[in-house]
């Protein structure tokens, strides 16, 4: 018999870990909600940092000035940009130049280059470029100084030297002026009249007058880079213990400065670090380009200056827009120019940037005294030619990538974040170095496969210079012959023409630092220019040279294809013979 059941009895329960778990579940919770909040804090604090970062993006601690060219005050400053810029000391290779150590002569390299360059200084001594660090020294040791006096305009790209200019154009105009008066403007009459005289003295004698201008570190005598200073390495240019000579009419040989090579000075301005045009070369050459007829849609700054009254020459200061002055500063030094002693600095600009407008320009130039413009003489043939400098802004210019509107800057000196701010890499390179940055912000592919085209486009550029190099050799052991069977002056004025243009071309390119990146058709379309030019000369002069050709008077062949005359065509549905023609 079953007991009866008790309702009021309730079940035993267990109540202890119930409030327990309660009490882990609260806990976890606390540390998560402190935890979040403390992020959340350092979120906010640091977005409030970075946001009074980026309204104060540097703090002047030294005061810099237009006597600055000594660049470590700058860098008390702006020290992210500084500490990129100071990496110009690498010394890391690309397959077709780069940022790179000093490497074997190019003479070596390419033994044609001797003979292109015959009869001119480059035939001693040529060698790749290495970063800007290294500018002015390797210009003072190169045996084209050493061993030939060479012009004071080449300062003109290879040092800090606006300042120098200020002074000798003050002093020109009959002022004394005090390191006070040099660094308190720009001044750019001054500068250019400095510049005019600074363009025909020797080298040495313009990199004295370097030493002369105070650099805005009184008392500090040794250059943050090699070369440059007379208390630092001894260069044929810059001897120590050798005080300047003074030139006509001066006294005062005293050194109160070094020499420096490009630096903050030359593309910032010191109030307001606003990018700037200072070289007074640049700034005469954009003016007449702005003047010209040459269609510029990649410089939309000059289309709208044409179209306005003229009233004002075209002045990049104040009518380019930022982008365009992030080419512009570059395109101060890395360009084409007339480089010597006989006559200004030159940038052959007035009737446009290709390659035949400039030569047009040299062609119509005449020197001071009245005679034809001419780089030099070949010491081969004794045609006078041109000697190309380093052509990128203009090769650049004809390129796709002009036309997208992206700058020398930002492939060579990308953005990079530095804390708050997005700051302009000072570590001037190749692209190919830093891809990601340089190239993948435009380009969504992988690295390898824009490696792959640059280095493409680049060995297609150069298997076309060594086939118009070949050609140019061929060229000159032609019009040797030639000259050596009797040719008269008279005949060889037209073979001296076709020289000129052949070599012209293919030191234009051979000059050019990008190997035909910059604008690979253009390139290539050059080249094909110098082979043809080469070829036509080639075979006028053996012409010359050869005995008077036999008269001919072989039969000329009918057109006709592989059925013979008269033969009866196929039969209807029968397959018809091959002719060999479409």
């Amino acid at each position: 018999m079953t007991a009866p059941s008790n309702p009021s009895t309730k079940p035993p329960t267990d109540q202890g870990p119930r409030p327990r778990r309660r009490v882990l579940v609260f806990s976890v919770l606390l540390v998560v909600v402190a935890v979040v909040t403390f992020a959340v804090s350092g979120l906010l604090v640091t977005i409030f940092e970075h946001r009074q970062e980026a309204r104060t993006p540097f703090v002047r601690l030294v005061e810099v000035n237009e006597i600055s060219t000594d660049p470590v005050p700058w860098g008390t400053n702006w020290p992210f940009q500084f500490d990129t810029y100071r990496r110009t000391v690498d010394v890391t290779r690309t397959s077709y130049g780069g940022s790179s150590a000093m490497p074997a002569s190019k003479l070596e390299a390419d033994p044609w280059l001797r003979r292109l360059y015959a009869g001119y200084a480059f035939s001693i001594d040529y060698r790749e470029a290495r970063g800007h660090a290294y500018m002015l020294f390797d210009q003072e040791v190169t045996e084209r100084v050493t061993k030939r006096t060479q012009s004071g305009a080449c300062l003109h790209c290879h040092a800090s030297i606006v300042p120098t200019y200020r002074r000798l154009g003050l002093e020109a105009m009959g002022e004394d002026p005090t390191a006070e008066q040099l660094a308190s403007e720009f001044n750019w009459p001054a500068v250019i009249e400095g510049f005019r005289l600074a363009s025909t003295m020797k080298y040495s004698d313009a990199h004295a007058e370097v030493l002369r201008t105070p650099d805005g570190t009184p008392g500090e005598a040794q250059p943050m880079f090699p070369g440059g200073s007379s208390t630092g390495t001894a260069t044929p240019a810059n001897r120590p213990g050798e005080p300047p000579a003074p030139t006509e009419g001066q006294t005062d040989v005293h050194q109160t400065g070094e020499a420096h090579p490009v630096s903050c000075l030359d593309c910032h301005d010191p109030q307001n670090m606003q990018v700037r045009v200072t070289r007074p070369g640049f700034l005469l050459g954009i003016q007449a380009l702005a003047g010209s007829d040459d269609p510029l849609p990649h410089l939309p700054s000059i289309e709208r200056w044409r179209e306005g009254p003229r009233d004002e020459p075209y002045d990049p200061n104040l009518h380019a827009s930022r982008r365009e002055m992030r080419t512009f500063v570059c395109a101060q030094c890395h360009v084409e120019y007339y480089c010597a002693s006989k006559m200004t600095l030159t940038f052959p600009w007035g009737n446009g940037l290709k390659v035949e407008d400039i030569e047009r320009f040299w062609d119509d130039l005449e020197f001071p005294d009245g005679g034809d413009f001419y780089d030099y003489k070949h010491g081969e043939t004794g045609a006078p030619v041109y000697k190309a400098q380093h052509p990128e802004f203009e090769l650049w210019s004809q390129g796709v990538h002009a036309r997208s509107g992206v700058t020398c800057a930002d492939c060579h000196m990308p953005y990079e974040r530095q804390g708050a701010m997005k700051v302009s890499s000072h570590w001037v390179r190749s692209p190919l170095l830093d891809i990601n940055k340089a190239c993948q912000t435009c380009h969504n592919v992988p690295e390898a496969e824009l490696r792959d085209k640059v280095e493409t486009i680049q060995a297609r550029t150069e298997a076309h210079l060594q086939r118009a190099a070949v050609a140019m050799t061929d060229m000159l052991d032609a019009i040797r012959e030639a000259q050596a069977a009797g040719a008269t002056d008279e005949q060889l004025r037209p073979l001296f023409e076709l020289q000129k243009k052949a070599m012209w071309r293919l030191d234009y390119i051979s000059s050019e630092n990008s190997m035909g990146f910059h604008a690979d058709q253009e390139a290539v379309r050059i080249l094909g220019e110098s082979i043809d030019y080469s070829r036509q000369a080639q075979a006028s002069a053996i012409r010359l040279r050869a005995a008077a050709a036999p008269e001919v008077d072989l039969p000329v062949e009918p057109v006709r294809g592989v059925t013979p005359d008269g033969e009866a065509p196929p039969a209807a549905g029968a397959e018809a013979p091959q002719t060999g023609e479409d």
